[in-house]
């Protein structure tokens, strides 16, 4: 959670903003604080930031060594590198969370040292971390304030405050909802928000597109320009090289935890940037050979369910939903956050109860069966949010190998746990899929996003599921790791794996799937072949702005419609039916989804009175 500094922003008159067109120097949506009082006096020319021969070691790591970074102000600095290159360590270092071992940071000229975050907002730094620093069982304006109470108070003038941000730069932000009801997109914003709040100038986002469909991608972009052009300064940290040579002025590029280039968009590729990073060619998601059997392995028929907001209104979250995946077959699910894929996964997990329809696994009806039987019999779950859902951040690699999997071998024999044959699996599972760690003793929290990502991977396929549920399952990971979970997926798929594949990664959804569905308001209301779509048409649909067949010469139906296969799409990709019926919007806020607990079964998050299952962990 974001410490409070003892600077107040200047209390300058509200006024009403729709979106932050020129603004006065140092107006902007973002008042002046006490931290924009040092940075104009700072010396001419002198950069935002300087990192000078930062090292910092942790038991049996370096995780970062020698680094030197300068940040120019009023610029878009990218940093980029594999996972656990060091770059959220450095960041960490520059937000006041660790102290380096050696090493000097300067800011706007003046050499400073920082026992703690509120040191680093009193100097104008702020951070959006990539997994969220967010209480639950608080409300947005709340979790805004928490630290913060001086600047505006902690009603009415902070709830101004806070819609003031929100409408100048689109989030979109509501103050009085509850955060444990809000989807991973609406979070994101809640904390770039209460990064504003507090008066950043310089402000680190932590992968901030990991969640994003490429129209609110550039949306963020947009706004990043803007604070720009006011003179604040971003360190945009991604691994989508893209997005990066799109918005960034200068590019810095860590590998191993020290610097090995800094370079220019315009005089870089996407290929050479990925070579700088990991030593080897970008990879692609694509898979050209098709796997699909005529094998059913899951069957979800007219799947409706209900769900009651926070204001007590009832809506449609999942409206008659009907799809097939044969054995070998990855479908995707492409969809703006919020229109029903949380709840889809929930459901089909167990964690939901639907209001109708029928859930079918390999032959066996398991619409009313619990969580745990449907993980025995065989469906393995990737999780959105892997802090959140997947993982025990303070309990050591073997422990988290067992998580999900508690009655499984190996790591249980006889009704009892077996820590032995547990422990010597996750050794397995570190070797085979390349977790970068120095042993299974150390808690999940010291590893980095990509190798805990990893990890889960393993532990999911290692039990060889008949159908793989994966949701963002290379969310906020470099290309080096991207490309192992692809090859993983892409080799269980040819043994016959089924896999229902949720991401916000348009490339990863098309090159991965055999087929492709679009959800719109808990609704299927498109279908695609992969191979004849492209991101933006896919991303258009998403928007509800086109529906039907897309991709082919067949003109495109209004998105509530539904439509017979396309010509020339495969049985097998058009097995997965849509529903029927229009349902009423959806809230952009989706429950939380659900977690793998201690007990082995993936336990549900907040939901509405009857829809959650009891007693299923």
């Amino acid at each position: 959670m974001i410490a409070s500094g003892p600077t107040d922003l200047a209390r300058s008159p509200s006024r009403p903003v729709s979106r932050p067109a020129p603004f006065p120097r140092g107006e902007c949506a973002i008042k002046a604080s006490s931290s924009s009082s040092r940075a104009d006096r700072a010396p001419a020319g002198a950069p935002a930031v300087e990192l000078h021969g930062i090292t910092k070691r942790f038991p049996g790591v370096v995780a970062n060594h020698d680094i030197d970074i300068t940040v120019h102000r009023g610029t878009v600095h990218a940093l980029v590198g594999e996972n656990g290159a060091g770059k959220s360590t450095l960041m960490k270092i520059l937000y006041g969370m660790q102290k380096p071992d050696e090493g000097t940071i300067t800011v706007d000229g003046e050499q400073v040292s920082f026992a703690g975050p509120g040191d680093a907002i009193a100097r104008g730094i702020g951070m959006v971390h990539q997994h969220f620093m967010l209480a639950d069982n608080l409300t947005v304006l709340e979790n805004v304030v928490l630290g913060a109470e001086k600047r505006h108070g902690i009603a009415g003038r902070a709830r101004a405050r806070i819609r003031e941000i929100s409408d100048a730069y689109g989030l979109a932000v509501r103050p009085d909802v509850l955060v444990e009801e809000l989807g991973v997109a609406d979070r994101q914003r809640v904390e770039i928000l209460k990064v504003l709040y507090r008066g950043a100038r310089t402000l680190i986002l932590d992968e901030p597109t990991a969640v994003l469909v490429p129209q609110e991608v550039d949306a963020l972009f947009d706004n990043l320009r803007e604070l720009k052009a006011e003179g604040l300064t971003v360190i945009f940290i991604s691994h989508k090289l893209g997005e990066v040579l799109s918005v960034a002025d200068d590019i810095t590029v860590i590998r191993r935890g020290t610097t090995v280039g800094a370079v220019k968009p315009d005089g870089v590729t996407r290929k050479e940037l990925a070579e700088l990073m990991v030593g080897s060619e970008l990879p692609s998601p694509e898979t050209r050979e098709s796997t699909v059997t005529e094998v059913p392995a899951l069957t979800v028929e007219g799947l409706s369910l209900t769900a009651t907001d926070p204001d007590g209104v009832v809506r449609t979250v999942l409206d008659g939903v009907t799809f097939t995946i044969h054995q070998g077959e990855v479908l995707g699910i492409a969809g703006v956050e919020g229109n029903g894929q949380a709840e889809l996964v929930e459901a089909v997990m167990g964690m939901r109860t639907p209001d109708g329809g029928t859930v079918v696994l390999d032959g066996e009806d398991i619409t009313t069966a619990p969580t745990r039987r449907r993980r025995e019999n065989g469906i393995g779950y990737i999780p959105e949010d892997r802090h959140r859902h997947g993982l025990l951040l303070e309990a050591p690699l073997w422990e988290n190998r067992i998580l999900g999997h508690v009655t499984e071998p190996p790591n249980s024999r006889r009704g009892l746990l077996d820590i032995k044959s547990a422990r010597a699996d996750t050794r397995r599972i570190v070797q085979e899929y390349d977790v970068r760690t120095p042993g299974i003793e150390v808690t999940a929290a010291s590893l980095s996003g990509g190798n805990q990502q990893k990890l889960i991977v393993g532990r999911e396929m290692s039990h060889h599921p008949k159908l793989l549920i994966a949701a963002h399952p290379t969310r906020g990971v470099d290309v080096g790791a991207q490309a192992q979970i692809w090859d993983q997926i892409r080799t269980a798929r040819r043994e016959g794996l089924a896999v229902l594949l949720i991401s916000a990664d348009l490339d990863e959804l098309i090159g991965l799937s055999d087929t492709l569905r679009v959800m719109f308001r808990g609704r299927l209301v498109a279908d695609a072949d992969p191979a004849a779509i492209t991101p933006e048409e896919l991303g258009s649909a998403m928007t509800g702005a086109a529906g039907g067949h897309l991709g082919t010469d067949a003109p495109a139906t209004p998105p509530m419609s539904q439509a017979p296969p396309a010509p020339g799409v495969p049985a097998a990709r058009a097995a997965s039916g849509a529903g029927a019926g229009a349902a009423p919007a959806a809230s952009p806020e989706g429950p939380a989804a659900a977690t793998d607990d201690p007990a082995g079964a993936p336990a549900p998050g907040p939901a509405a009175p009857g829809n959650r299952r009891e007693g299923d962990a």
